[in-house]
């Protein structure tokens, strides 16, 4: 190494999950958690010749760090760029967990806005100081102030800035920090600095800089088939643009940080970032510590996001029942991290279905957001709207958005008559049909946030012909198909004109007549085929019934002025057999809701033994996902001649845990 370059640090930005890394046979530290950035300050163990590099990652499943279940594939090794910082002694702070040493907060003060601003000085002494400019756009600088590197705090007012308006207006300052010894230049930074207020109300909904916005959000996996997490900008950039395409104006980013390209991507374009923690489906009070440290890692290393409108400290966290007092005082203790490290920002969760509306854990954060897949796990999309206005009437209090929802589509699936269960595009755009009307209808819910954009692993899935695999994507996993469901959103959100034919991925179609569905944002459709032509005028789904299908080809265009889209159908005597799942398929669905009662003898359930368990790999993987490290605990010999519903009374776990613990392994036939 050479000595004249200062400080030498590793920085990586993404291993899952445990990482220990020595330098020449030397451990120089060890970081639990697989998503946020870390550093570590090596150049006391770095020689003048070559030196040995090592570096240990751990994926498994280790009960201090979560998450330890979850309905996503939790992929290993070293995903995102390492870095070698080269820095001076006098620099700005790469040992305070964020990323640039350097803190912005931006408020409106009367009739202007200030920037508030927190530098982390190192090893400065009483010759240095901090310059801070702000700069427009042009290069213009607006705002400066010079401040001792001891006291490094400054308060930038700015009378009228440009503010950073989501979609509509995404206008970025630059925030130039030069610190400077002996009048000399050593370290800076450059900071992207947006000017924008967000505000939540229980009745009106969300209102950015006092303009009113239904948030039209999307979540996202940041997996991706073939590469895993292993994603480069341009990835980033694909997902982005899919993202703009449906014109969303949101993003959750579940369930964990993601790449620091990304949420530099939403600064840019405009897109409102739900940020969140991995603080997951099973709580644990040795897990505590790490959460903490996790959700520090994500505030400090994105609060100068400017997209980013919320802190999520837990998804789904009483999937294993609220079962004592550590489950309230650990999210209280998360949501106070929260507010201290960052009291511009709202903090969030998202409830799992069941959790009900009077539960202490609905007022610890200032946003709540539930998990609802009616019309998919349990009984129909129409359940939706009373459970809204149901909940809306308890709670009135509650500023409430719709967290997730979906419906699983597998491409090949096809029927003239989608059916719930039936893993059809069909099905699943009629149920965001449905969902887009219900959330739309409602102007106090502030938003909702598709689940998912895109379709992600999920280690322990097996539904729909599909292994490995959440199959509820907008969109493809290799990002190549944008499924039906995509162009309603589209039809919805977007300004974009265009016209759509569905079921382009099925062309055979049944001699006689079909029903054709166009999705457009456009007031009137034309579809013309052989000896067919009609007009009709509806609100983005246009259905035209008794459309003629001839044996061999028929083309079939839909149009409306300059914009439109044609297929060609094949008539057939009878559709393929690989349009439809077989051996049943409402009864594939791995239901995380509960089973309505009904217990299928040739499946697995509750009433069965931990020894038959133990003997089915399927059997057990389900379970063990659902009840985590509980049950490995359980998986002895001890144990082994017990029912299962005896061991979940025994660990006093939630009653509506244990049907959905039964539903779960009523999806997985037992051996012959």
């Amino acid at each position: 190494m050479d000595k004249a370059h200062g400080v030498c640090y590793i920085e990586f930005n993404g291993a899952n999950s445990v990482t220990e890394v020595f330098v020449n046979k030397k451990q120089v530290g060890t970081h639990r958690g697989g998503y946020s950035m870390f550093r570590f300050r090596i150049d006391a163990f770095l020689t003048e010749e070559s030196n040995l590099l090592e570096v240990y990652v751990d994926n498994t499943v280790i009960p201090e760090v979560f998450p330890t279940s979850a309905d996503f594939t939790f992929y290993g090794g070293i995903y995102r760029d390492v870095n070698l910082i080269y820095a001076e002694e006098t620099r700005f702070s790469l040992d305070d967990g964020s990323r640039d040493g350097v803190s912005v907060l931006s408020k409106r003060v009367g009739d202007g806005w200030e920037l508030g601003i927190k530098a982390n000085v190192t090893g400065a002494g009483k010759d240095a100081v901090c310059v801070f400019e702000l700069k427009d756009d042009a290069g213009n600088t607006v705002a400066r102030d010079t401040r001792p590197s001891d006291t490094p705090e400054s308060v930038l007012k700015v009378s009228s800035p440009r503010l950073w308006d989501g979609l509509k207006d995404p206008y970025l300052y630059t925030l130039c920090c030069t610190l400077v010894k002996n009048e000399k230049p050593v370290d800076e930074r450059n900071i992207p600095v947006g000017f924008r207020e967000i505000e939540f109300s229980s009745e009106k909904g969300c209102f950015l800089n006092g303009r009113h916005i239904k948030l039209h959000g999307v979540s996202r996996h940041q997996d991706r088939e073939g590469i895993g997490n292993a994603l480069t900008l341009k990835e980033h950039e694909e997902d982005i643009a899919l993202i703009l395409e449906a014109c969303a104006n949101a993003v959750r980013l579940a369930h964990y940080q993601q790449s620091e390209d990304f949420y530099t991507l939403c600064d840019k374009k405009g897109l409102l970032v739900w940020a969140e923690v991995p603080v997951i489906s099973v709580y644990a009070k040795a897990r505590q510590l790490n959460a903490e440290e996790q959700l520090i890692s994500l505030v400090k290393q994105n609060m100068n996001h400017p997209s980013v409108f919320c802190w999520g400290i837990q998804n789904e966290i009483t999937l294993s029942g609220v079962r004592n007092k550590k489950m309230v005082a650990g999210l209280t203790r998360l949501n106070d991290i929260a507010h201290r490290l960052d009291p511009s920002r709202p903090t969030a969760c998202a409830q799992v279905a069941m959790t009900k509306p009077d539960t202490a854990l609905n007022k610890l954060t200032d946003l709540l957001g539930y998990n609802h897949y009616f019309g998919w796990y349990v009984q129909t999309v129409n359940a939706l709207d009373k459970w809204l206005d149901n909940f809306h009437a308890v709670a009135p209090q509650a500023k409430l958005c719709l967290s997730e929802y979906g419906a699983d589509a597998v491409l090949g699936y096809y029927s003239e008559d989608p059916a719930q269960g039936d893993y059809s595009e069909g099905y699943q755009a009629l149920y965001h049909e449905h969902y887009i009307d219900a959330v739309g209808a409602r102007d106090w819910l502030w938003g909702s946030f598709v689940w998912n954009m895109f379709d992600f692993g999920s280690a322990a899935r097996n539904e729909g012909g599909v292994r490995g695999r959440n199959n509820k994507g907008l969109v493809t996993i290799d990002r190549k198909i944008k499924k039906d469901a995509f162009y309603i959103y589209k039809a919805t959100w977007s300004e974009e004109k265009f016209v759509y034919i569905t079921a382009k991925r099925y062309p055979c179609r049944v001699i006689g007549t079909t029903r054709i569905k166009v999705y457009s944002n456009l007031p009137e459709v034309t579809l013309i085929a052989d000896g067919y032509e009609k007009t009709v005028k509806a609100d983005r789904v246009f259905i035209f019934d008794d459309v003629p299908v001839k044996a061999g080809g028929n083309l079939v265009k839909a149009s409306a002025g300059e914009y439109a889209d044609e297929l060609t159908l094949q008539g057939v005597d009878k559709l393929p057999e690989s349009y439809a799942l077989t051996d049943g398929a409402p009864s594939q669905i791995r239901n995380w809701f509960g089973t309505d009662g009904e217990i299928k003898p040739d499946r697995f359930s509750i009433n069965d033994k931990v020894r038959d368990i133990l003997d089915d790999k399927e059997a057990h993987d389900a379970l063990k996902l659902l009840a985590g490290d509980i049950i490995d605990k359980w998986f002895v010999n001890l144990v082994r001649p017990f029912k299962v519903s005896t061991l979940l009374k025994i660990a006093h776990i939630d009653p509506q845990l244990t049907d959905v613990v039964n539903g779960f392994l009523q999806t997985i036939k037992k051996s012959e």
